[in-house]
C-alpha cells in the first residue's frame, strides 16, 4: 500500500470526522481482503458502523439531557399484571403517533401501579426516535417556574420547557399548588398546547384536579387544553411494590 495514500486517507477521515471508520479501517480491510469482499461491501460495512456509532452517541446524549430518574422500557412492563390497561393502547402509543401529532398522554392511578414506568418507557422510545425529552417531578417544576417568575424571567423559563418535543410531568397531585404555582403551570400548558406533547402521571382523578390547583376555574382551563388531544390510561390494578413484598413474605413464610 502506498504510504502517502494511506496517511492521506486516515487524515481525511479524521478531517471529515468519520472517526469510527478511521478506527476500524485497517482491521476491516485486512479481514475483507481475506474474505474476498467487494469494494461496495467494504464501504457499506464501514459507513454502516459509522452511522450506528453516531446514532448510539446521539441517543446517549438525548437520554442524559432527559434526566430520567431511572431507565425503564416497555418490554419490562408487566401488562399481564395490570389487566386494566388495554394492550392495544400501549402498542399505539409505542408508535409515537401521539408525539408526531402533538398530543398528550395522562396516566392515572394509585401509587405503585406503574404510571412512572410507562411514562419513562415512552420517553425512552421518543429519545430513540430522535426527539428531545425532559422528565421532571411536578413539585420541582412548579418551584422552578415560581423562582423564574420572581426573578422576572418566567417567559424565558417557559420557552425552555416548551422547546422539548416531549415533556414528562410526574406525580401531579401529590402536593397541591399555591396560587402563583397554579398560574405559572397554566401558562406552561398554554404555551405547549398543540405545539408539543406532554405526559402526565397523577394519583388524582380528573374530578379531583381542582384540589391540585386549589382553584376549580384554573383546573378546568388546564384540563381543557390537556384533554383536547389526549389519551387517558386509568390504571386500576394493584401496586407492583405490594406484589413484590407479598412474594418476599411468602418466601420468608416457607423458610
Amino acid at each position: 500500500m502506498n504510504p502517502l495514500i494511506y496517511d492521506r486517507l486516515h487524515s481525511n477521515l479524521l478531517y471529515l470526522k468519520l472517526n469510527t471508520v478511521e478506527q476500524t479501517l485497517d482491521n476491516y480491510l485486512e479481514l475483507a481482503a481475506k474474505d474476498g469482499r467487494t469494494t461496495m461491501e467494504v464501504l457499506d460495512h464501514l459507513f454502516e458502523q459509522e452511522r450506528k456509532h453516531r446514532e448510539a452517541a446521539a441517543i446517549g446524549r438525548r437520554t442524559k439531557l432527559a434526566v430520567f430518574p431511572i431507565r425503564k422500557t416497555l418490554d419490562e412492563f408487566d401488562l399481564d399484571f395490570q389487566l386494566s390497561i388495554d394492550r392495544a393502547v400501549i402498542d399505539d402509543l409505542a408508535t409515537l403517533r401521539f408525539v408526531h401529532n402533538e398530543e398528550n398522554v395522562v396516566l392515572l392511578g394509585p401509587p405503585g401501579v406503574g404510571k412512572t414506568h410507562l411514562a419513562i418507557a415512552l420517553g425512552m422510545e421518543t429519545v430513540k426516535a430522535g426527539f428531545s425529552v425532559y422528565f421532571i417531578n411536578a413539585g420541582n417544576l412548579i418551584e422552578r417556574l415560581k423562582k423564574a417568575n420572581r426573578e422576572g424571567i418566567l417567559e424565558k423559563k417557559l420557552r425552555e420547557f416548551t422547546r422539548y418535543k416531549l415533556l414528562i410531568i410526574d406525580e401531579m397531585g401529590y402536593l397541591p399548588f399555591d396560587e402563583e404555582g397554579a398560574h405559572c403551570f397554566f401558562q406552561l400548558i398554554s404555551k405547549r398546547y398543540e405545539r408539543s406533547s406532554t405526559i402526565f402521571t397523577s394519583n388524582k382523578s380528573y374530578g379531583q384536579w381542582g384540589e391540585i390547583f386549589q382553584d376549580n376555574v384554573i383546573a378546568s382551563a388546564v384540563l381543557d387544553r390537556i384533554l383536547h388531544h389526549c389519551t387517558t390510561i386509568n390504571i386500576k390494578g394493584e401496586s407492583y411494590r405490594l406484589k413484590d413484598r407479598r412474594k418476599v413474605g411468602l418466601q420468608i413464610g416457607k423458610l
